[in-house]
């Protein structure tokens, strides 16, 4: 009765979706072969109730397209990608996959690995991520995965790994990568001595700086003493040379004394670097206050510059003067031989130079008093 239920739910499911894949259907399993088939996209044409899913060998890259076919299949539990053309993991890349156990992402061209990448991955026990060029690797990407217990970097870039204690591999595999070993090593080394990982292939895991031979990462002489003394900052540091004290004493003999009313000596306290920060705050305001002043000042100054220009009479204006001309010359003596329009001749004369004029100014009255002389 059980064989004849998965056939009904077999034929329904084929006749609903018909499927190219090879895939091998069983009471428990249905595995499908998508391998070396020039992919370059992950196929619609597949169980949704896919088990377990071989895509290794194509030319695959993992876009979002890829990553939404991936999340229909809810029961998977084994995801092979290996050999494809995938170079970033993203985050939330296997996001939907919450029963996936075992996951192959290896020999691809891996170079960046998001923190949040297998986030939703809470039942994965296994993990290979090897032969890729991975060169930094942040410990928090694992931290979700609770279940992880076999993980595989070996043949990558890395130099360094900050590994966190709260990890429960049984085994790790880190050969193949260019192992610095100094402070930045301590912790995965003190990791690897402390816990009961196994570390695979350990003959192979070696630091390649400095040159002390072929020595594993988990032997190498890094001395926990020297790297708490390289990671201490400056300022919390004590020490009592003669070169420091020298210089308190030049400071104490530098620093100018006041004697109190009581006749005792009180020594001013050395400043600080506290004066540095009121200097640019006080040069910040005067600034802006600078700045303020001149956005403000700046339209008046503007208006005196254009209004401050010389600007010819316009004909208007030599007709007024004329005017004024002519009342001013009406009480002077008649003079014979000379017009009543001569001024105005005078006037235009003067007038037609006035583009070119000398600097003298030229009185009118004094062409009149010299006609009466004549």
């Amino acid at each position: 009765n059980m064989k004849l239920y998965w056939l009904v739910i077999w034929a329904g499911t084929l006749f609903l979706n018909p499927v190219t894949a090879d895939c091998n259907i069983t009471s428990q399993t249905v595995a499908c072969e998508e391998s070396a088939k020039n992919l370059f996209n992950i196929s619609l044409n597949l169980f949704q109730n896919v088990t377990k899913l071989s895509l290794k060998n194509n030319k695959i890259t993992l876009e979002d397209h890829d990553k939404e076919i991936l999340g229909r299949f809810i029961n998977l539990n084994e995801l092979y990608l290996n050999e494809n053309n995938i170079t970033v993991l993203n985050n939330n890349s296997f996001y939907n996959l919450k029963n996936l156990i075992t996951l192959d992402i290896s020999n691809n061209c891996i170079s960046t690995v998001h923190k949040a990448a297998f986030a939703g991955l809470n039942q994965l026990s296994v993990l290979n991520i090897s032969y890729n060029m991975i060169a930094q690797l942040d410990s928090d990407t694992f931290t979700s995965l609770e279940s992880l217990r076999v993980l595989n970097l070996q043949y990558n870039f890395l130099k360094y790994f900050h590994i966190k204690s709260s990890f429960k591999l049984i085994k790790i595999v880190l050969a193949g990568n260019p192992w610095i070993c100094s402070c930045d090593l301590l912790d995965l080394q003190i990791w690897l001595t402390a816990s009961n990982v196994t570390l695979e292939n350990e003959s192979n895991t070696t630091c390649t700086s400095p040159n002390i031979g072929k020595i594993s990462i988990k032997m190498a002489a890094i001395q926990p003493d020297d790297c708490i003394i390289e990671n201490t900052p400056l300022e919390h540091t004590v020490t009592s040379t003669p070169a420091v004290n020298l210089r308190s004493s030049a400071l104490t003999a530098l620093t100018p004394n006041i004697t109190g009313n009581n006749g005792t000596r009180a020594e001013l306290p050395l400043v600080g670097k506290s004066w540095t920060f009121l200097a640019g705050v006080l040069g910040f305001v005067l600034g802006t206050t600078l700045l303020i002043f001149t956005a403000v000042k700046c339209p008046t100054w503007y208006h005196y510059l254009i209004s401050y220009r010389h600007r010819r009479l316009e004909e208007n204006d030599s007709e007024m003067f004329e005017q004024e001309f002519s009342a001013d010359m009406s009480p002077s003596p008649s003079v014979s031989g000379t017009s009543s329009e001569e001024p105005i001749v005078i006037f235009e004369k003067v007038h037609a130079c006035r583009d070119e004029e000398d600097g003298f100014i030229e009185d009118k009255y004094i062409d009149i008093y010299v006609n009466e002389e004549h």
